[in-house]
Parts: C-alpha cells; sequence; structure tokens
C-alpha cells in the first residue's frame, strides 16, 4: 500500500512554472494588427532614427505624414529640434517649401493640429516673416493665435499683404460672434432685467428673497408665515441705457488672445441698447477705440501688441470717462506686470470701488488657462475687493452678468487670485 509523504513528487496540476530555459524554448507569438499601429505610432514619434529598433518602415501617407513632422521637429541644429535626432529637413526660409508644407499638414492632420504645429513653426523656426506674404496666409489654418501675430506684425506688414490679413483676421473674428454673441446677449439682458428692481412686479418676476427680507417685521409666529405688504420683484430692462461698460485691455504682446477675445465682446456688448460700451486699450500710451466697436477687425488693426505697462495711466483715462458710477461697470484684462506707478494704481482702483463701480480684474480672457501674472499686485487688488483671475471666453458672460447684478464674482479657480 502506498500514502502520501512530504517527500513524494508533486503531482502535475501542482507543477511549478517553466524556468528561463523553458520560457526561451517557446515559440514567440506572432505580431498582431494591435502591435503594427503600436509600432507605427513609435516610429512616426521617434523619427527616422527608430526604423530599426522598431522595425517598423513607412511608406505612403504615413510617410508623408513623417516628412511635415520632420520639417518642423527635426534637429538639424534649428531651435526647438528634438534632442539626440538627425531628423533635419527643416523648411528654411523659401515660401514654396513652406507653403507646400502647409498644404501638407492641412491634408493630414486634423485643424487643432494643424493650429498646434502652425504656431511651433512659427516659435521654433521664426516663420513670422514669411507671413507678410499673400500666398503664405491664403494657406494657414486661421485661429486666435494666428491672429495674435500678424497683429503684432501690422506695423511692418506690406500693403499687399494687408487685405489678406484682413481677411484672414475676418473669418476668426466672424467665428467668434457666431459663437459668443447669442449667449452673451441673452445672460446679460437676463442680469440687466434682474438688476431693474422694482416694488410693484407681476407674480412671476417677484424676488422672494428680497421681498421676505424687507417684510420680516411682519412675521406672524401663530401662523408661521410672513405677510408681504411689501413686493420687490424684477423689472424689464427698458431699451434706454441701464448699464455703462468700460473694457480696459492690456495689448502686451503676451495679452494677444485676450485683445482678440476682449474686441469680440466689446462689439457684442456695442450691439446692445441697454449697454454703453467704452473699449480702451493700453501700453505705456492710451487709445480709445470706442467709436470703431461696430467693427472688431478695425479695432484689433488699431492695436500695437508689444511694448511695456502703465496700467495706471490707462485707469485714470478710464476714471475720467465715469459719470454714472453706480451704474458703471468696468473690466481691467491685464497681467498686472505695472510700468507704472503701482501705488497709484491702487488708489484708483480703491477710489472707483468706493465710489460704487463694479471693477473686474482678468488676468487673461482665453482659453489657454492660468497665466503669468504679477502676484502682488492680483492680491492687493483681492484685497480691495478685485479679486483677479483667468476667465475663459465661455464664462465671461456670467462675470458680467454677476458684476451688473453686483451679486459675487463666478471665480473659477481661488487659487488664481491669492
Amino acid at each position: 500500500m502506498t500514502t502520501d509523504t512530504a517527500g513524494t513528487a508533486p503531482h502535475p496540476a501542482h507543477s511549478l512554472p517553466p524556468g528561463p530555459a523553458d520560457r526561451s524554448a517557446r515559440p514567440r507569438p506572432e505580431p498582431g494588427p494591435a502591435d503594427d499601429e503600436r509600432l507605427r505610432r513609435w516610429r512616426l514619434v521617434l523619427g527616422g532614427d527608430s526604423t530599426e529598433s522598431t522595425g517598423c518602415t513607412l511608406t505612403g501617407r504615413d510617410a508623408a505624414m513623417d516628412g511635415a513632422l520632420t520639417a518642423l521637429y527635426g534637429g538639424g541644429g534649428r531651435p526647438g529640434g528634438r534632442g539626440g535626432s538627425n531628423r533635419s529637413a527643416g523648411l528654411g526660409a523659401s515660401a514654396p517649401s513652406v507653403a507646400r508644407w502647409l498644404g501638407d499638414i492641412r491634408t493630414y492632420f486634423p485643424s487643432s493640429v494643424v493650429q498646434v504645429m502652425q504656431r511651433d513653426a512659427i516659435d521654433r523656426l521664426g516663420l513670422s516673416a514669411l507671413l507678410l506674404e499673400p500666398e503664405m496666409l491664403e494657406a494657414v489654418e486661421a485661429d486666435v493665435h494666428l491672429v495674435g501675430t500678424l497683429l503684432s506684425l501690422n506695423k511692418v506688414m506690406p500693403e499687399t499683404t494687408k487685405e489678406t490679413a484682413r481677411a484672414v483676421v475676418r473669418k476668426v473674428v466672424d467665428d467668434l460672434e457666431k459663437r459668443l454673441a447669442t449667449r452673451t446677449r441673452a445672460t446679460l439682458t437676463g442680469a440687466l432685467d434682474r438688476s431693474a428692481r422694482i416694488d410693484r412686479p407681476r407674480h412671476h418676476d417677484i424676488d422672494w428673497g428680497r421681498t421676505i427680507r424687507a417684510n420680516l417685521k411682519n412675521y406672524l409666529p401663530e401662523y408661521g408665515t410672513v405677510v408681504p405688504e411689501r413686493l420687490i420683484g424684477y423689472g424689464r430692462a427698458a431699451q434706454s441705457v441701464k448699464k455703462d461698460v468700460i473694457l480696459c485691455i492690456d495689448q502686451s504682446g503676451s495679452m494677444a488672445a485676450s485683445v482678440v477675445y476682449a474686441s469680440v465682446f466689446g462689439a457684442v456688448l456695442a450691439s446692445m441698447r441697454t449697454l454703453q460700451t467704452r473699449l480702451v486699450v493700453f501700453d505705456t500710451a492710451v487709445v480709445d477705440l470706442t467709436d470703431q466697436l461696430d467693427d472688431p477687425v478695425d479695432v484689433l488693426f488699431g492695436t500695437q501688441l508689444g511694448g511695456g505697462t502703465d496700467i495706471n495711466r490707462a485707469l485714470a483715462h478710464c476714471q475720467s470717462k465715469i459719470s454714472r458710477p453706480a451704474d458703471t461697470v468696468v473690466v481691467l484684462i491685464s497681467d498686472l506686470y505695472e510700468g507704472g506707478i503701482r501705488d497709484e494704481m491702487l488708489k484708483r482702483v480703491a477710489a472707483m470701488k468706493a465710489s460704487g463701480v463694479q471693477f473686474v480684474t482678468l488676468l487673461a480672457l482665453s482659453d489657454e488657462g492660468a497665466p503669468a501674472y504679477d502676484r502682488d499686485h492680483a492680491a492687493a487688488l483681492g484685497a480691495l475687493g478685485a479679486p483677479a483671475f483667468a476667465c475663459t471666453p465661455d464664462l465671461f458672460p456670467e462675470v458680467m452678468a454677476a458684476a451688473i447684478e453686483k451679486r459675487p464674482l463666478p471665480v473659477p479657480d481661488k487659487e488664481t487670485h491669492q
């Protein structure tokens, strides 16, 4: 008779996994479609030097895509080239080759990627000068950042290019207006209606919170209710001007996207008869572009991106235009790097707020996230009750509505204005 003991051989079902020698003896599985796609993507990312290590050779459309990437991101001694890579085709300074490249990337990549690659080409390869040629502008994918670049080149742009440049800017501005105008008008019209308080409102216009607070003296404890002797509600804003809005925009080079968005919003606000809108741009000088607000393209070409910054001087101009403080909203759009008199700037903001002005500070009006800004000045403004924060274009109508109604601003990130 046999018995199991500790020394018996293990049952085959519980045998140990094979050792290294056993593994190497196993045949490797054939690579599948997923592996081929992964290698293809790595080959496109790493460039031509990776052909041997990835075992992937590109042909057809993939080879053309790789050529477009090589021209921009290849090393070749150019700024921004990939370290260690021998990609060196480059775009050179040839207008025909750049035009061909611009056409290629629009063929092989989606619009969002094309815009990124165009910005990289301008930044890395110094192609700004080529944008002064009409055929270049006709080939590029227009976006807010391209408009900013064109505005910075405005003063050196030849006459033969200006009409094409205006057409590019017009396309971007029209697209932004279609996206932003309807919601902005609807949001601000509602805010203006609600800001017009009346004492004899219709039932559906009653502001119950304010009505209850105004009638607390009429509380009847035995019934647990308040007798509303006085009703407070929202009026319907008449077509006369209800609020004054002053947009004060820093036109230093880093604020390019904000200038574009602010000009579009300025035109939308100016189209509302219940608002009186003024638009002021500044660097070390101050320019009032209010008379051009009916066409944001004219506004944009009236700006001069670059130069220093004198916020105090700009606010002094805005302050001189305020005639109804309690009905005025001032929106300062700036990174707050002040080149003027800091203490005077803060005193002006404090004086405007003390007079009843609603003061809003936006560090940026763009989709680019938190910008670089002067934190000391932002903290000082926050201490005055004017928190500084970055604002996306989609949030701007809500910010303006809150300012018009004199309620807390919808600050998206409280850490931004610390």
